[in-house]
């Protein structure tokens, strides 16, 4: 569709030095500007909510999940650091 479209002195110094910066045309770099500047007016759509599920670890006789050191010791050995 065509259309006359007047615009600001300053949007059409940024629009074509932005044009020219990027390699785009001038008509896509309107487009795209308006574009944007509809989607930003639009509220957005709220996003689901994270879950988290717990499950069971099987807890192991004999190891201690209270002190990280040793049981980082005993799955990776002494010689961590």
């Amino acid at each position: 569709m065509r259309t006359t479209l007047t615009l600001d002195d300053d949007v059409a110094a940024r629009l074509r030095s932005e044009s020219k910066r990027s390699g785009r045309s001038f008509k896509e770099m309107v487009n795209d500007c308006l574009r944007r500047g509809l989607e930003a007016g639009r509220p957005k759509q709220p996003k689901r909510a994270f879950k988290v599920r717990a499950r069971a670890l099987g807890i192991r006789p004999g190891v201690d999940y209270d002190n990280v050191g040793d049981l980082l010791e005993q799955i990776e050995g002494p010689l961590r650091r």
